[in-house]
Order: structure tokens, then sequence, then C-alpha cells
């Protein structure tokens, strides 16, 4: 029965991929966001007080403004791209084919006939339906979180509510604050760290006058948000685009050496500097996520993979039962649930003090109660 739920789940999850992944990242985008419209709608300026529901609105209209932006961006990059393929790809062909130079002549000959085989309108076609559906789900991330924030207020009684225990509601309160935190610090130490090296790379890709810099620089903005395997993948790109556009093996091995090198900088000192102990999570363990929930959800499984690690982990750590998951999933085996949750104070004992008797007054004639033996 366990293996039926399990497939029965994970057909589920694959069927309604594009609605439940909308949702995911409207929840993280939501946690990001909750603590300082909070703040905000505690704010006074005069007289004025800001109320929640402005508050939210402000929020809601702030999100809205950063994804519509930033789809823009990516599109545009990725129509510049779009166009210019076409341009170099008969030159990408023999570039591709020269790299098999070195085993011989009908080797490289066999190379060049496979790629031409290869259609790359096909793939263009693909890209840019790829593109209309980024909007999509831009349009449901959005309605989304404006239902989040529209709910937000009656979270904690709907909790009370549903758990039928005020202890209880309150414990897992903290169970759910304790991952949006841990997750929303990730979120922010990943996003800095990847926009530091996207930077990077494309002055990297300026100063050698590659022509895809600015794309090249948001390609690996989004790729180093996939942990182990999106630095490297971002690295063979760059160096793929500069030897295709310069047709230049030893200026697109210069460009792979220095971002290698930056990303390694980046990746092994900046990264684990600033992420510190916050997660502790197993490397095994985060190569397994990546592999299922890129099977399941494909590139953006890829990149929600941590944050789901991250709440499991956590959830585990909390139920008797699943410890052993949190033990395996942890780094060290060591999944201290004091470290996400602090723990309930126990209810005081009731252990009976030895009565004292009360002193007698002293009577008429002087007598304390005492001993009157001489």
């Amino acid at each position: 029965m366990g293996i039926i739920a399990f497939g029965i789940m994970l057909y589920m999850l694959m069927q309604a991929k594009f609605v439940l992944i909308s949702l995911a990242i409207a929840i993280i985008l939501f946690s990001l966001t909750a603590d300082a419209i909070n703040s905000i709608a505690r704010m006074r300026i005069g007289s004025f007080r800001v109320t929640n529901w402005l508050a939210s609105v402000f929020a809601v209209l702030l999100i809205s403004s950063l994804l519509l932006a930033l789809s823009a961006l990516v599109l545009s990059q990725l129509n510049t791209v779009l166009s210019t393929t076409v341009n170099y790809a008969e030159q990408a062909q023999f570039a591709i084919a020269e790299l098999f130079s070195f085993m011989g002549e009908d080797v490289e000959q066999a190379v060049l006939a496979t790629v031409r085989s290869i259609e790359i309108t096909g793939y263009l076609r693909t890209a840019a339906g790829q593109a209309g559906n980024l909007l999509s789900a831009v349009v449901l991330i959005i309605l989304f979180v404006a239902f989040l924030f529209a709910e937000r207020v009656w979270f904690s009684t709907k909790l009370v509510n549903l758990l039928g225990d005020s202890r209880q509601a309150d414990r897992v309160g903290r169970i759910i604050g304790s991952i949006v935190r841990n997750v929303n610090y990730y979120l922010l130490v990943k996003t800095f760290v990847s926009a530091v090296t996207g930077l990077m790379v494309f002055f990297v890709c300026s100063l050698f006058s590659l022509e895809f810099a600015g794309a090249m620089g948001i390609l690996t903005f989004m790729l180093n948000y996939i942990p182990n395997l999106g630095s490297i993948i971002a690295t063979v790109v760059v160096a793929l685009v500069a030897f295709v556009q310069e047709a230049d093996p030893s200026l697109a091995l210069l460009v792979f050496v220095s971002v290698g090198v930056l990303q390694f900088l980046v990746g092994n000192v900046i990264d684990p500097m600033l992420m510190g102990r916050a997660l502790r999570l197993s490397s095994f363990g985060i190569i397994i996520s990546l592999a299922f929930w890129g099977l399941v959800w494909g590139v953006p499984g890829m990149f929600l993979a941590v944050p789901i690690m991250v709440g499991l982990m956590i959830v585990c750590s909390h139920i008797p039962q699943l410890r052993p998951v949190a033990i395996l999933l942890s780094r060290e085996g060591l999944p201290e649930t004091e470290m996400f949750v602090p723990q309930e104070p126990e209810p005081p004992q009731n252990i009976s003090a030895p009565r004292q008797r009360a002193p007698r007054a002293p009577d008429a004639a002087g007598d304390t109660g005492g001993d009157t033996r001489a």
C-alpha cells in the first residue's frame, strides 16, 4: 500500500507541477516579505497608522513589480540570444567538431555530421514556448501571493482551530517559523552570492568582448541557485559560448579558467563564510534531492530542492518516528531540535514541602510552648 500511495503522489506531483511550482514560489516570496510587512503594519506616521491591508497591498505591488521586471529582463536577454543563435549556428557546428580534432579527421567529420543533423529551429520554438509559460507562471504566482497576504491575519486562528489545542498550535507555529527563518536565510545568502558571481562573470565576458555578456551574467545568477551542479554548468556554458564566438581554443580556455576560479572562490570561501552552519545539510542528500525534484519538476524543481529539503529535515527532527530521516539528511547526523525550535518549558511539578508548625502564641503566664524542663 505504501508503494502504491507513493506512486499516486508522484503522479499527482508531476501532473500538477505547473500549479505546484507556482504555489511553492509564492509561499517562499510570501515568507520572505511577511516579517517586513508585519513591521510596516506597526508603524505610525504622525496620527496615521499603517493598517494590515495597506501593508499587504504594498507588499503585493512590490512583489509584482519585481517579478514583472525580472521576467522582462530575462525575456529580453532570451530574445537576444534566440535571434543571434541562428547566425552562429553554422559556426557553432564547426567549433564543436573541432573539439574532437585530436581524435582524428574521421572522428571530427562524424561529429560534424551528427551536429548538423540536430534541428536547431525545433529547440528555438521550444524555448519560445517556455518564455510564454514564464509569463503565465508569473501571473499565477502574483495571484497566489495576493491571496496569501489576504489570509495571513487568520493563520494563527485557523491553526488553533485545526489542532484544537493552543499549546500544540503554538509548537507547530514555532516549527513553521523555524522553517521559514532557515529557508529565508538560505535564499538571502544565495541571492547575494549569486548576484556577486553573476556580476563578476558579466565583467569577465565584457573584458573578453563576448557578445552575450549580459545573458551569461543572468544565466550564472540563476544557475548558482542550484547547489553543486549549477556553478559547473554555468562555467562550461560560458566557456562554450566564448569558443563558438571567437573560435579560439586558447581564449575559451582562458575564459573557462577565469570563470572557474571565480566560482571556486565564491562557492568555497564566501558562500560557506556567510552560510556558516545555518543549514547543516548532507551533501549527498542535496544531490539526491536535486535528482528527485529535477525528475519530478524539471529545472524549477532543482531550484526548489534545497528549500524543500530544509523543511523536510526540520519537520522530521520533531517527529520521533521520522527522526532517523532527519539524521540522514543532516550533515553531521545530529539534527539538533533545539537549534531550530526552542523546547517548551515543562510545567512545574507539584512537590509538597514539609509543613511547618506555626509558633504558638505565648499565653498569659509567658509560656512560649518550648521545653520547660530544667
